[in-house]
C-alpha cells in the first residue's frame, strides 16, 4: 500500500489537489482519509466549552486513532473511520468503513506535524497558497457550509488560525517531498505526483 500525505494550511487548496491526483487514477485502487475525521472526542464538555477549543493545535487531533487505522489498513484491516460534525464539535455515532486500498490518500492541515504519523507517509506534499487567498477561502467555506457569520470566522482566524498556522502548520513544509503551489492551476506538479503513484502501484 502506498500512503500520501497532503499537508497544507486551512483553504490553500488541499481537496482540489486531492482530487486532480484521484481524477486520474482508477477509483477502486485510491481510498481518501481526511484529518478532520479525527479530532478528538469531546461529548465530555458542554457544546460552549467545545466551541472554545483550539481546533488548530495539535493536541485536538486524535493521531494515536489515526496512526493505528493507516497501520490496520496497511495489514489489510478494514477500519470505521470516526465521522466528525462541524456543527456539534463533536464525533457523531456514525463511522465510515474503509476497505484497504493500493493507495490512500491522507489530507489535513497538521498531518505533517505529528513525527509517528509522518513516518508512514511514502509520498509527503505540502500545498502552499497566500494568506489572503486562503482567509478568503475559509470565510467563503465556514459561513455556507458550517454556519459560522463573518465576525466568527475572522475572529477565530485572528485569535486561532493564524498564529497556529505560522507555529505548527508553515514549519511542516520542511518535511515535504514536494511543495505544490496552489495559486493557480499547476498541471505540472500534479502530473509529477500522479507519475510517481503510478511508478510505485504499477
Amino acid at each position: 500500500m502506498l500512503i500520501i500525505g497532503i499537508a497544507g494550511g486551512t483553504g490553500s487548496g488541499k481537496t482540489t489537489v486531492v482530487h486532480q491526483i484521484m481524477n486520474e487514477l482508477p477509483e477502486a485502487e485510491v481510498g481518501i482519509i481526511s484529518q478532520d475525521s479525527y479530532y478528538r472526542d469531546n461529548s465530555s464538555l458542554s457544546l460552549e466549552d467545545r466551541a472554545k477549543i483550539n481546533f488548530d493545535h495539535p493536541r485536538a487531533i486524535d493521531f494515536e486513532l489515526l496512526t493505528q487505522h493507516l497501520k490496520e489498513l496497511r495489514e489489510g484491516n478494514t477500519i470505521e473511520q470516526p465521522v466528525y460534525s462541524f456543527v456539534t464539535h463533536n464525533r457523531t455515532d456514525d463511522t465510515i468503513l474503509t476497505h484497504p486500498r493500493k493507495v490512500m490518500i491522507v489530507e489535513g492541515i497538521l498531518i505533517l506535524a505529528n513525527p509517528e504519523l509522518r513516518k508512514m507517509f511514502d509520498i509527503k506534499i505540502y500545498v502552499h497558497a497566500d494568506s489572503d487567498e486562503r482567509l478568503i477561502r475559509r470565510l467563503k467555506r465556514d459561513i455556507a457550509e458550517r454556519g459560522r457569520d463573518m465576525n466568527e470566522v475572522l475572529n477565530r482566524y485572528q485569535t486561532t488560525l493564524k498564529p497556529m498556522h505560522q507555529q505548527f502548520i508553515e514549519p511542516t513544509k520542511t518535511h515535504a517531498d514536494i511543495i505544490i503551489p496552489n495559486d493557480k492551476y499547476n498541471t505540472v506538479a500534479i502530473d509529477v505526483v500522479r507519475a510517481v503513484i503510478n511508478q510505485k502501484i504499477s
